[in-house]
């Protein structure tokens, strides 16, 4: 079952905006650059950190959603 958020649907288990298996929330961050091996670096509140895009298409100034250093969607395209 999912549920009407903005101009999306939730899954029904992500209901309070965490994730079920760990509790965690996801964050929206600015990718400054891209590094080997499916990696990039990207601009959080605690400056830059290493996290994962294997599983998404970013580049250098896209905004990607982050959970648990994975990068899982793509919010704003840049180019």
């Amino acid at each position: 079952m999912n549920r009407q958020v903005g101009q999306g649907a939730v899954p029904e288990c992500h209901a309070d905006d965490s994730c079920i298996t760990c509790s965690d929330t996801a964050v929206a961050v600015r990718v400054r650059e891209l590094t080997a091996d499916g990696l990039a670096v990207v601009d959080t509140d605690a400056g830059p950190e290493e996290v994962s895009v294997a599983l998404v298409e970013a580049g250098p100034g896209d905004i990607v959603l982050v959970h648990a250093k994975e990068a899982i969607a793509v919010v704003e395209k840049v180019r």
